[in-house]
């Protein structure tokens, strides 16, 4: 997916410390290396003990996998962390996935590319030796209880740092031959790593699906049978220093994440994959070929059709009884004839718009004060670490997955007017305004879309530290839509201007650093069908930011609606929400089923917004 990257030495980032490299300023020499071989820096225990390892591994749920603790002898990793952290340079990656520091892979650099290595080095270079050899590889086969030779000599290895706020959201590795994944956890050893520090990694439990597709024949709908993540993990492990993770790389089923990191301490590991000769069976549940085609189509509801009134009076303008009863709930300002003949041109320019301080002041301190209660009983957001993944869910308000795509939180619950509770007063401003005849006539005034025939959506709450939406080709339309979507979070909901009248959450919102922003972007149009064909290509295609084409980014903010002329081609996420988000991120999703539009530049497409500062357009009254 879209993705953003820079490059930073490890050790000297001053965004984000990884080390005082001041209490030890040089690179560490040969001298200071002790010369141990291959064979002699592994714990003795784990050749002694590859059968019991391998019966663990068998028996570990939710699938097979195991943790040598520790993996080397006494003092080897701590050369090695030191090394990683005053010699390699990172480079800063994000996309919709993940938020990381990832160093150049290891096959790039040798001592026999640069004889230098075996003096600055040491300790690495003789790392990837071992990491790098046939006797490990045997090793690794027989712990997994692989059939010997199954592993060739094709082997990834890279440093990754997650510091404070980094994050790898749920996917389960297969891309090409990739056969077995692993973790070295080099994370500083005092003191211990903690639960509180975040960064565990998350094994999830595979679900098996039966989900209904259209039939390319037509009438019909095929049953189509699919492997996805649970919503949230059943088993975290901690990265513990010196200890090494391990899996078999499984479609379908070796479903895993980082968790957040919640400290200001990085979170360091050289990870990478050892390779099969052939990939892995059953490829159509891989999680990147589930994000990448079509066939699991997510948008199963249907559109609800607008109220027959609406359609006998599409040609009217909007009357003063219109006026009257959305004034009841909407900011006057945007009722008045020149704001919206204002925000139409802007409209009709960009193909967005964004109206802060959408709902009037009564409703607005209305909703803002029970979301704010609710978060303050949650405990979330504001650096406060997340230690249970189903705060605020309820019989009201469902966890929605499978958590490769999506999680959040939806409330099912009842719309009440005079409600004491967050969703339902939240549902009643989503039922009553933003579904009735006469918020679908101000849409039309905006737009000049016409009335929307009819209207999907719902009520989400993205909790800081857990919830996030991921762009797929299962959420793509057939025909375009209008989206609005009604944002609440914490703050005032003003445009920052950068002087001291600025709120400080409005500030942080607009940064987009927290996450929690909604961006648009263009699918890849170069796949065939959206099937992944598992070859050196598709590898790098994970994350290229190539494949698909940034249009708008709009931040979060308080009490503001955004409008989106959504063409068939374009995918949206919500952005990862992070732990030091001010508040939870709620919102009123809906799409609006509109007629036909002759002109495509009128759309979020590749013919109409082409950057990211067209969403920043707001109408602010």
């Amino acid at each position: 997916m879209a993705q953003v990257e820079e490059e930073e030495p490890l050790a000297k980032r001053p965004r984000r410390p990884l080390t005082d490299t001041a209490s030890n300023p040089t690179p560490t020499k040969a001298k200071d290396h002790d010369k141990h071989s291959a064979q002699t820096i592994l714990n003795p225990k784990i050749i002694q003990g590859l059968d019991d390892i391998a019966k663990v591994y068998r028996e570990a749920k939710p699938y097979s996998h195991a943790v040598l603790d520790p993996v080397f002898v006494d003092g080897f990793a701590d050369k090695v962390l030191h090394e990683v952290k005053h010699n390699l340079k990172a480079k800063f990656k994000e996309s919709d996935l993940f938020r990381v520091y990832q160093s150049i892979d290891f096959a790039n650099i040798s001592p026999e590319s640069d004889p230098t290595l075996k003096e600055t080095m040491p300790a690495l270079m003789t790392l990837r030796e071992f990491l790098y050899s046939s006797h490990w590889r045997s090793c690794i086969e027989q712990m997994s209880n692989l059939p010997t030779g199954t592993l060739t000599d094709q082997i990834d290895c890279a440093v990754n740092c997650h510091d404070k706020g980094c994050h790898l959201l749920c996917h389960d590795d297969v891309i090409g031959t990739r056969k077995v994944s692993y973790i070295l956890y080099l994370t500083d050893p005092e003191p211990d790593w903690t639960d509180e520090d975040g960064g565990r990694l998350e094994l999830y439990e595979s679900i098996t699906e039966v989900v209904n597709v259209e039939s390319d024949h037509g009438g019909t709908k095929d049953s189509l049978v699919t492997k996805v993540p649970g919503v949230t993990p059943v088993k975290t492990l901690l990265p513990k220093f010196n200890t090494l993770a391990f899996f078999v790389v499984e479609p379908g089923v070796s479903f895993h994440s980082v968790q957040e990191v919640f400290c200001d301490r990085p979170r360091l590991s050289i990870q990478g994959w050892y390779h099969a000769k052939e990939k892995p069976t059953e490829m159509e549940h891989a999680s990147l070929n589930q994000l990448k085609t079509d066939a699991l189509q997510d948008l199963v509801e249907d559109f609800t059709p607008m109220e027959k009134d609406c359609k006998q009076e599409s040609d009217e303008k909007l009357s003063r009884k219109d006026i009257e009863f959305l004034s009841r709930y909407i900011n006057k300002t945007y009722l008045r004839p020149e704001s919206i003949q204002e925000i139409n041109k802007r409209f009709e320019e960009e193909s967005s718009v964004q109206l802060r301080h959408f709902f009037n002041e009564e409703w607005e301190n209305k909703v803002s004060k029970l979301l704010r209660e609710d978060d303050e009983k949650c405990r979330v957001g504001r650096d406060k670490p997340v230690l249970n993944y189903t705060v605020g869910a309820s019989e009201e308000w469902l966890l929605v997955g499978p958590a490769h795509k999506q999680r959040f939180l939806e409330y099912v619950g009842e719309a009440k007017k005079d409600g004491n509770t967050s969703g339902s007063l939240l549902k009643f401003l989503k039922e009553t305004v933003m579904q009735s005849c006469e918020f679908g006539k101000l849409l039309k005034s905006f737009t000049s879309l016409g009335i929307p025939l009819g209207y999907r959506g719902k009520v989400r709450r993205f909790r800081p530290g857990l919830d996030y939406t991921i762009a797929h080709y299962g959420i793509l339309t057939k025909k375009a839509v209008l989206d609005a979507t009604m944002c609440f979070v914490s703050g005032k909901g003003d445009q920052s201007v950068g002087d001291e009248n600025d709120h400080d959450d409005d500030i942080i919102w607009q940064s987009d650093d927290k996450g929690g922003f909604e961006c648009y972007i263009s699918a890849d149009d170069d796949e065939d069908d959206g099937q992944i064909e598992g070859n050196k290509k598709e590898a790098e295609d994970e994350y290229n930011e190539e494949d698909d084409t940034k249009l708008l980014s709009v931040s979060a903010s308080n009490n503001t609606l955004s409008l989106v002329y959504r063409d068939p081609g374009t995918m949206r996420f919500v952005k990862y929400l992070g732990i030091g988000a001010p508040s939870s991120r709620w919102d009123l999703m809906l799409e609006y089923e509109v007629e036909e539009h002759g002109d495509e530049s009128a759309s979020a497409s590749n013919d109409g917004l082409d950057n990211d500062e067209s969403c920043n357009d707001d109408v602010g009254f």
